[in-house]
Order: structure tokens, then sequence, then C-alpha cells
């Protein structure tokens, strides 16, 4: 059998096969390149959904989920007034570390939920507070994980003044974070 390749019919042919190939490149690059920016932006998190999940796939899609379900919360900056109070909350939570470590960890994670609270974030829980953290300072999650933890560990009599005294830092971390003023917010606000 003879191909004329001359033929409008082969040329057309190979022409969507060409273009064909050609769409597929662009889709498996974008997503390539979605795949990136998700590890990028969630570092240690990604690979964390990636093992919870059992497949990158299904990761980036709670991860996409969790993005998108943030971006629709009413998050807000603290005003001078609350955020002052916080501050001072802090003050004296770490105040009281030194006498009563335990107790002082489990306010910090008490004050770390009232200010997400306070910044908009839904707080139904601490796996959901945490999946919040996720997106918004990915890289004070696996900080707020470990002091949560230690914190719970300490309710039980199970932690060591070193743990207290390491998630009470964590804590700190991410407090500061939160208090400060949000430069992506005020963008949003503007737009």
């Amino acid at each position: 059998m003879n191909i004329d390749f001359s033929s409008p019919i082969v040329i057309a042919v190979l022409a969507f096969i060409v273009l064909a190939l050609i769409a597929g490149v662009i889709v498996y690059a974008q997503k390539r390149k979605a795949r990136l920016r998700l590890r990028t932006h969630f570092g240690t998190e990604y690979e964390r959904a990636v093992l919870e999940h059992g497949s990158e796939r299904k990761a980036e899609a709670v991860l996409v989920n969790r993005k998108t379900r943030v971006e629709k919360l009413p998050l807000r900056e603290l005003g001078v007034a609350q955020r002052e109070r916080f501050v001072s909350e802090w003050s004296n939570v770490q105040s009281r570390f030194v006498d009563h470590p335990r107790g002082a960890v489990t306010e910090a994670d008490e004050l770390i939920t009232s200010l997400l609270q306070a910044r908009g974030y839904a707080v139904s829980g601490f796996e959901e507070s945490a999946a919040d953290v996720s997106v918004s300072y990915p890289g004070m999650v696996e900080d707020y994980r470990s002091a949560h933890s230690i914190s719970a560990r300490s309710g039980r009599g199970e932690a060591s003044t070193e743990e207290l005294r390491t998630a009470m830092i964590q804590y700190r971390s991410l407090f500061d974070e939160l208090v400060k003023p949000d430069v992506t917010m005020q963008t949003r606000s503007v737009a």
C-alpha cells in the first residue's frame, strides 16, 4: 500500500497528530510546573501529604483544595489594639513558663488557637488549623504540629521540661508570624 503524503487527508491527519503531540507536551509541562509550585510552596507538608494519602496525585488534590478553602476564608489583619493584647497575653504566658512549664505550654497552645481565630481562620480542630497554617505559613506548620504534640503529651504528664521549652520556642515562632502585619493582606485589600 502506497501512502500519498501530498494528499490533503494525509496532511490533515499528520497535522492533527503533530498538534496532539504538542498539546500533550504542553499539558505535561503545565502539570509538572503545577506540581513543582505545590512542592515548593508546601515544602515538608507536601511530602507529609504524599505519605498520608499514598500518591502525589491524591496529595496534590488535597493541597489544592486546602489552598482554595483558605483563600475563601475571611482572613484579616489584627488591629493595633488586638495585636497589643495578644502580645501582652503572650508575655504573660511566657513569664509563667519558669514556674509552671506544663500550664504555660497549654496556654500557649490555646493562645495560638485564639490568635488564628482572630485572624479569621476556621478553628474547628487542630488538624484543620494545621492545614490552614500550612497554606499561609508553610514553613511554620511542622513546628506547630510538633509543639501541639508536645502540649498534648504534656497534658498526660509525658513531656520533659526540655520538650516543653522546645514547644514554647516553636509556638513563639508561629505567634510572631501571626501577629505581624500581613503584607499580602494589604495587597489583597488594595486590589
